[in-house]
C-alpha cells in the first residue's frame, strides 16, 4: 500500500477544522507536491519533515511523493502539520501499521534533528476534534500542559520523532507520574493590603469586580492608580474550568502561554502601553488574524495607563467589545469573531502636568490645556465607562501609618458572595453579570425602588445623564446592593452608583 492518512486540525481563530492529511508514494521522478492551500510556512515542511526523518534513521521516500490537505479548499496555516504528514508519510511506506494511527489526531512541529516542537493553539485543537469525534492526540511534550485541560481525551505527550516510533511500533512509551490536575487560583503576589489608603478607589474597585463595569481612574502621578488596577484580577472569583479553557484556549492561539500558566485559574490582566495600535489593541494581521489585547484579556482586566496618551482612535476601537462582548475582524482572507468580555480599566492623570486637583495647586497647566487633554477621551467611550473615581494623592499620614488595608482574599471572598447572589437571581436567565442585564430587562424585571428610579429620571430630565448613562447605574446599583445584601436597590445604592458614574463621592 502507498497511501497513508492521518489528522491533524486547522484553526480559523477559535474555531477548528479536522483536517485529513493523505500521502501518496508513486513511482516517477523524485519530487513532493503539497496540496490543498498550504501558507508559507506549511509549504516549507517538506525539507522539515525529510530531515526529521532521516536523523531519526527512518528512509526518505526517493520516489514521486503526494500530500493532500482535505478539505482542500480550506485554507492551512502553520507548521502544526508537521508530525502528521511525517506519519503518513511512515504509513504509507509501509514501516508503521496503518490500524495504529487511525482516529488518531496528530499535532507538532518537526526540528530537523526529530524533534517535536511546540506550536500554537493545542487546546482549540483538541476541543475541535474532541467534539468531532477524536478521543486520542499525540502533542508536542512542551504543550502538555495546556493539553491537561482536555481530560476528556488520551493526551499523548512525545519529545521525539524516536520516541513515537516505539510507541507506534512496539507499544512502548516512557510514562512519568503524572500529577492530577489542579487550577492554580494566584500567578502573582500583588496585595489590595499594599494600597495606602485610597479607600474611595478601593471601593469602586471592589463593585466594578462585583458587576464587571468598567472604571476610569483620574489622579496624579503615584497616587496608586496603576496598583489598583494590578490588583482587581487578585478580587474576582477563580475561573471556572469552561472559563479557563477559554481563556487558555485564547492565549495558546496568540501564544501567550510563557507568560501565562496554561493551569491558571486567575483572570488574566493585559496591560498594553499607551502607544499601541488598533491592530494591536482588537487584533488582526495580514496572514493569519491573531487575538488582540481585548481578546487576551477575555474573561479578565484590561488596563490602559496614561489613557489620553492613546493614539486618536485606539480606544475607539474596543467600543464595540464593550458592548457585545465580542470583537469582530474583518480582513481579505475572512471574518473572525474573538470572545472579548473583559472589564477595561483606564488611568489618566487629570492635565499634561499631572498635578492638577482642581484648585490649581501647583499646577502649571492652562485651563483650556486641562480640558484639552480630558477632551482625548471620546465622549461615546466615556459614556461606556460605569465608575469615574478621583484618586486623591496621598497625605503623609496615609503614607506613615502602620495599619493596612483590606487583603486581597478578604474583599475577594465579599466579591464572591456578591456574585453567589446575582448568580442565583440571573438563575433563569442568559447572563451572570450586573452589568449583562439588558436594557428591556432593566425596564421590566429589574428596576431598583420607586424612589431610586424617580431620582434617576429627575436626573435624566435635566439631561444630566444620557439613556445608556441610565442603564448603567441602574446596573450598577445592583452590584452595590449585592454588597449590601439588599434585595433590591434602594434609593442609598442608586444614589452611590450615580455618584460613582458622575465621579463624585456619594
Amino acid at each position: 500500500m502507498t497511501l497513508g492518512q492521518s489528522l491533524g486540525v486547522a484553526l480559523v481563530g477559535l474555531e477548528g477544522h479536522l483536517v485529513q492529511i493523505e500521502a501518496d508514494i508513486a513511482d516517477g521522478l523524485p519530487g513532493y507536491t503539497l496540496l490543498g492551500l498550504p501558507d508559507a510556512a506549511l509549504s516549507e515542511s517538506r525539507d522539515r519533515v525529510r530531515s526529521a526523518l532521516v536523523n531519526s534513521q527512518e528512509a526518505w521516500p526517493n520516489r514521486k511523493v503526494t500530500v493532500s490537505l482535505s478539505p482542500a479548499w480550506l485554507p492551512k496555516s502553520g507548521s502544526g502539520f508537521d508530525l502528521p504528514i511525517a506519519v503518513a508519510l511512515l504509513a504509507a511506506s509501509a514501516t508503521i501499521a496503518p490500524e495504529k494511527i487511525e482516529g488518531v489526531l496528530f499535532l507538532g512541529e518537526l526540528g530537523l534533528d526529530g524533534r517535536i516542537r511546540s506550536v500554537r493553539g493545542v487546546l482549540p485543537s483538541l476541543i475541535a476534534a474532541y467534539k468531532l469525534g477524536v478521543t486520542t492526540a499525540v502533542i508536542p511534550w512542551a504543550n502538555r500542559l495546556e493539553a491537561q485541560l482536555m481530560s476528556e481525551m488520551v493526551i499523548i505527550p512525545m519529545r521525539t520523532m524516536n520516541e513515537l516510533l516505539r510507541w507506534l511500533r512496539l507499544g512502548e512509551r516512557e510514562i512519568e507520574d503524572e500529577l492530577p490536575l489542579i487550577l492554580n487560583e494566584k500567578e502573582d503576589s500583588y496585595d489590595f493590603s499594599d494600597v495606602a489608603g485610597q479607600e474611595h478607589a478601593r471601593k469602586a474597585a471592589e463593585i466594578s469586580a462585583v458587576g464587571g463595569h468598567h472604571l476610569l481612574l483620574i489622579g496624579p502621578p503615584g497616587a496608586g492608580k496603576t496598583m489598583i488596577a494590578q490588583r482587581i484580577p487578585g478580587i474576582l472569583p477563580p475561573l471556572t474550568r469552561d472559563e479557563a479553557l477559554e481563556v487558555t484556549a485564547i492565549h495558546s492561539v496568540a501564544g501567550g502561554l510563557t507568560s501565562r500558566s496554561p493551569l491558571s485559574a486567575q483572570a488574566p490582566f493585559i496591560s498594553p502601553h499607551h502607544t499601541a495600535t488598533r491592530v494591536a489593541m482588537v487584533g488582526g494581521g495580514s496572514h493569519a488574524i491573531h487575538p488582540g489585547a481585548c481578546s487576551l484579556a477575555h474573561r479578565g482586566v484590561l488596563f490602559i495607563d496614561e489613557a489620553p496618551e492613546c493614539a486618536a482612535g485606539v480606544l475607539d476601537s474596543l467600543r464595540q467589545s464593550l458592548e457585545s462582548g465580542t470583537i469582530t475582524i474583518t480582513r481579505s482572507i475572512g471574518s473572525i469573531t474573538y470572545p472579548a468580555s473583559f472589564i477595561l480599566v483606564l488611568a489618566a492623570n487629570p492635565c499634561p502636568c499631572g498635578k492638577f486637583t482642581g484648585r490649581g495647586r501647583n499646577c502649571i497647566c492652562s485651563s483650556q490645556q486641562v480640558r484639552r487633554y480630558l477632551s482625548r477621551l471620546s465622549g461615546p467611550l466615556l459614556d461606556r465607562i460605569d465608575l469615574r473615581v478621583h484618586v486623591d494623592s496621598l497625605s503623609r499620614v496615609e503614607l506613615t501609618q502602620s495599619q493596612l488595608g483590606e487583603t486581597t482574599q478578604v474583599i475577594q471572598q465579599r466579591v464572591i458572595q456578591a456574585r453567589e447572589i446575582a448568580r442565583r437571581r440571573f438563575k433563569d436567565f442568559p447572563w451572570v453579570l450586573n452589568a449583562e442585564i439588558p436594557s428591556r430587562a432593566l425596564r421590566t424585571n429589574f428596576q431598583p425602588e420607586r424612589a431610586g428610579m424617580n431620582f434617576l429620571h429627575a436626573a435624566l430630565d435635566r439631561e444630566q445623564i444620557t439613556a445608556r448613562g441610565l442603564h448603567k447605574v441602574m446596573r450598577t446599583s445592583w452590584s452595590v446592593a449585592d454588597l449590601e445584601n439588599h434585595s433590591i436597590p434602594t434609593l442609598g445604592d442608586v444614589e452611590v452608583a450615580y455618584a460613582l458614574r458622575e465621579g463624585v463621592r456619594a
